[in-house]
């Protein structure tokens, strides 16, 4: 069983072995990386362990095939079709975000209770009346949540009822969803918080 801390490492490394690849280093040591991500390098070797290591002793990383490592692991080899529910500011910055086709997640359409305009950024903006019967007729592999708090529970049950496995929910809310689900809460205000927990604590 992989520990959810080194879960959530495994995007930082993924983003820190891409920014080596697209800038033409081929490879690099577990100190190299450590530094870059403020950890051990033993916690490095350690993390990358669980999946089989892929370092050679006084070689270090080859940064390409580690990159391909690292996306196969965290699903980054394959392509999802994702929905946006809400079309306010969050979900229009959502749909604005040129990054997720760049690993393969495709914004396909937004919903909204009160849609005023019929596309954002080339993506068409339904009423939320048809979310039922799209998601009857599309594959959705992921569905962010980008309403309001009172309605986000609410659309989390409709998208489930529909077939949606995965949802990524920016409502203000921490949603509880049924066992074979899975669901990624985020908190802009808690990581606000631990920014000013940070700055209040700062040695000058």
């Amino acid at each position: 069983m992989i520990s959810e801390a080194v879960i959530k490492r495994l995007p930082r490394y993924y983003r820190f072995i891409k920014q080596l690849a697209d800038g033409g280093v081929e490879r690099v040591s577990s100190t190299k990386i450590a530094s870059a991500l403020s950890i051990t390098a033993s916690q490095v070797r350690q993390d990358l362990c669980n999946f089989g290591g892929f370092g050679q002793q006084g070689y270090g990383y080859d940064v390409g095939k580690l990159k391909i490592e690292l996306a196969a692991i965290l699903g980054l080899d394959k392509v999802y079709d994702m929905i946006i529910v809400g079309a306010g500011n969050i979900g229009r910055a959502l749909a604005g975000y040129k990054g997720f086709k760049d690993d393969g997640f495709y914004v396909r359409a937004l919903f909204d209770i009160d849609p005023r305009c019929s596309s954002i950024n080339g993506i068409k903006v339904y009423d939320m009346d048809f979310l039922k019967t799209y998601l009857q007729q599309n594959q959705v592999d992921i569905a962010v949540i980008a309403t309001q708090k009172d309605s986000a529970k609410s659309v989390a049950d409709a998208l489930i009822a529909g077939g949606v496995k995965s949802i990524w929910n920016f409502a203000p809310v921490e949603l509880e969803v049924p066992e074979g689900i899975t669901l990624e809460n985020i908190s802009m205000s808690e990581s606000l918080y631990v920014l000013s927990y940070r700055s209040k604590n700062r040695k000058n």
